[in-house]
């Protein structure tokens, strides 16, 4: 079973009379464990899909289902749970707590939960976590101590803390100089094949799409290219 479905799924937003068709009928399927770039122009509906995906947001129509379970019948708890628990969101603006070093912000989203794990076995985690990502001689350093790329691997590393099964990427590599940009990407990857996490990012930046082993490709709102199906939909070239 997919671990993310789409069907026909139509988003429209309301800019005072006016309708904005965000998303007209988009359909696809992510497998457990897809590396997944979904590209297209600004406005084509990435940021729209992401928002869906990550409970954020709601279809206007069509059904959005995680691991089975369809969002649009959850409430509102049910939904703050699925994102703690299943989801992890890695931001182009990193959105780092300044006050915090690397190690406490990577530690934050596990004091969130509920069922948090005991302190030895957090710790653990944490020291993996930082280790992966190549910080481990910045554990104690401040956000605004760190470079943009060592901004955003802690923010990878924030986002896996509560070992998710999807992780939501906007955007990743805006913020970043061509270099940095690849090995966040290499980095990303590296963390999808050896924790089996299911990555989900969006670009408008079609080199990227390169390193995805599932690209969808966006137009209008339209899927005009998936990957793994070879099916452009909606009729579009």
């Amino acid at each position: 079973m997919a671990i993310v479905e789409l069907e026909n799924v139509h988003k429209i937003y309301y800019l005072g009379k006016a309708e904005v068709h965000a998303l007209r009928g988009v359909t696809f399927d992510i497998e457990r464990g897809d590396f997944v770039s979904i590209v297209g122009p600004s406005g084509s509906g990435k940021s729209t899909i992401l928002n869906l995906i990550g409970c954020i947001d709601q279809p206007t129509s069509g059904t959005v289902r995680i691991n089975g379970t369809a969002t649009a019948g959850l409430s509102d708890r049910e939904l703050t749970n699925m994102r703690h628990k299943t989801l992890g969101f890695i931001f182009q603006s990193f959105n780092l707590i300044p006050v915090l070093n690397v190690y406490e912000n990577i530690e934050f989203p596990l004091l969130l939960g509920r069922d948090r794990p005991g302190k030895k076995e957090m710790r653990e985690w944490i020291e993996y976590l930082i280790e992966a990502v190549g910080l481990a001689d910045h554990m104690h350093h401040r956000s605004n101590e760190l470079s943009g790329g060592q901004r955003q691997r802690v923010a990878i590393a924030r986002a896996l803390a509560t070992k998710p099964e999807i992780v939501l990427a906007d955007e990743p590599t805006a913020n970043l100089d061509s270099k940095t940009g690849h090995s966040i990407l290499e980095l990303m990857k590296k963390m999808n094949a050896e924790l089996n996490t299911t990555f989900i990012f969006s670009t408008h930046d079609m080199n990227i799409m390169s390193v995805a082993d599932h690209v969808i490709r966006l137009l209008d709102g339209l899927v005009v290219e998936d990957s793994r199906t070879k099916a452009a939909a909606g009729g579009r070239p």
